[in-house]
């Protein structure tokens, strides 16, 4: 349930309660406006770390590029923290133009990952994931379960594919050179990952 509050000094104390809960590592501000994501659950974390997995293999360990999870995305460095989100787990080549000042990226990745909590809606960033070029953006749903792949095109992230156990649909990442599957699992689906050039394969 969304909660606003108007008085200066309760919003300040829960302010500093959540700061010293590390709950705001996860938050995100929309041209000013601070917006306080779900914060993630065990499974939520399970399916991030469980992706940087294939992802450091693919990219990280060829030096390639790098991987990170849960990294500041903005679109400016000056006041950069008026403007920035934090995608689950994100992929910068070496050919990426972007700059990484430590506490935040200005400019897209090239491959992102978003995985869906009960109340978010990714597809809210994607303007602005857009705007900062990221190439690829993956977004992972769990109720119903389904992978869906999103690719820029004409200043737009438009989708590739939706992966459902149903249909059996294999997804590309032309960034990355990986397929993406979504397949049947317990206690879950699970989402394969292919390296088709290394013939590697990882199962998230």
């Amino acid at each position: 349930m969304p909660v606003l509050i108007l008085d200066p000094e309760r919003a300040k104390e829960w302010r500093e309660r959540y700061d010293s809960e590390d709950g705001s590592k996860y938050d995100e501000m929309w041209e000013g406006v601070l917006v306080v994501p779900p914060l993630p659950n065990d499974e939520h974390q399970e399916i991030q770390f469980n992706f940087a997995l294939p992802l450091a293999a693919a990219v990280a360990e060829p030096r390639l590029g790098v991987v990170r999870m849960g990294v500041n995305v903005t679109d400016r460095h000056a006041d950069w923290t008026t403007n920035f989100r934090g995608p689950d787990v994100v992929v910068y080549l070496n050919s990426n133009p972007a700059v990484n000042h430590g506490s935040h990226w200005v400019g897209g990745p090239d491959f992102l990952v978003e995985i869906i909590s009960e109340g978010e809606d990714p597809h809210a960033k994607f303007d602005f994931y857009a705007a900062v070029n990221t190439r690829e953006v993956l977004v992972v749903e769990r109720n119903p379960w389904a992978v869906e792949l999103f690719t820029l095109a004409n200043g737009t992230l438009a989708s590739a594919g939706r992966s459902e156990v149903a249909n059996g649909l294999v997804l590309t990442s032309t960034a990355l050179g990986l397929t993406l599957k979504l397949v049947a699992g317990t206690p879950r689906p699970k989402i394969e990952v292919t390296h088709p050039a290394s013939g590697k394969g990882w199962v998230v």
